[in-house]
């Protein structure tokens, strides 16, 4: 009996014919065109309001009693314009540096963090060397970092160490943001929840092809927002290797400044910088959103 009741529904699902194509309701294209009007009126009063507050802005700043001379010092047209190719240089020297250093700093962060993270009476002094380094490299301000890297060491006179004063700014930054990294990973290590550790080993994998292939990528995926904001702030601290005089684009602003005898230099070198690290940062948004960073908005 219940053979032959599927069967008829069968037939008569056979003989209906096609599904009509779905079309949304008039109620819901009434709701669609008002999200669409309030986006549009969103839109425009958010750039009415911009554009205000940048003219009260400009005029509460040009009407002040000192405009003028600031104007003669940081807003020379002359200056910028003799001052691009010389900063520009510079900026690529910077670049070079961030580059570099990001990859090194994310070896030995995962390294540190990794350390940190192991288990076992047998390791505790890794782990107290470990956590002793990133206590000890994230209390110290960089810029004394560099100082007493980039003078302190050459005064050691070790042999086969290069005099440039670039790699031991490269060291001093690769030192100090290594401890960042470390803990951002090591915080990404530890939210992976137990029970993934156990399914594999319960698949017969050892702790390292564990780490390997179940922990650590689902850890840099949930810390990988923090990380690139590591970037971003690794990327504009890489002008702080001008204080071991190295030619950077600060460096080579600071040059020009003297000379020129305005400060018009720093706000191209500043300029520079800026347009470097909007797009990085909005890059860190997007990601944010992409793997659903808590506030972001993003898919959890």
């Amino acid at each position: 009996m219940a053979d032959q009741q599927r069967g008829r529904a069968g037939a008569d699902l056979s003989t209906a014919g096609p599904r009509p194509a779905w079309s949304p309701s008039p109620l819901q294209l009434d709701r669609d065109r008002h999200r669409r009007r309030a986006g549009v009126r969103s839109a425009v009063v958010a750039a009415l309001s911009t554009v205000v507050f940048g003219v009260v802005l400009v005029l509460a700043i040009t009407s002040t009693p000192g405009w003028p001379r600031i104007q003669a010092s940081f807003l020379v047209p002359s200056s910028a314009w003799a001052a691009v190719p010389d900063v520009a240089r510079g900026l690529w020297l910077n670049l070079r540096i961030m580059v570099v250093c990001a990859a090194v700093v994310f070896v030995l962060g995962l390294s540190v963090a990794v350390l940190r993270t192991l288990r076992g009476a047998v390791f505790a002094p890794v782990r107290w060397l470990a956590t002793a380094y990133t206590d000890l490299f994230r209390g110290l301000p960089l810029i004394l970092v560099l100082l007493l890297v980039g003078y302190g060491v050459p005064g050691l006179r070790l042999q086969g160490l290069p005099g440039d004063p670039v790699f031991y700014g490269c060291i001093a930054l690769v030192l100090t943001y290594t401890a960042y990294v470390a803990e951002v990973l090591r915080a990404g290590i530890e939210s992976v929840h137990p029970s993934q550790r156990a399914a594999a080993r319960a698949l017969g994998l050892g702790h390292a092809a564990t780490l390997r292939f179940v922990v650590l990528p689902q850890a840099v995926r949930r810390v990988l927002p923090a990380l690139l904001n590591d970037l971003v702030s690794l990327q504009k601290d890489s002008g702080l290797v001008s204080v071991l005089g190295v030619v950077d684009a600060i460096r080579a602003a600071q040059i020009l400044t003297a000379k020129e005898g305005n400060f018009t230099p720093y706000l191209v070198a500043g300029a520079f910088f800026v347009l470097l690290t909007i797009p990085m940062a909005r890059v860190t948004d997007a990601v944010a959103r992409r793997w659903g960073a808590p506030g972001t908005g993003g898919a959890v």
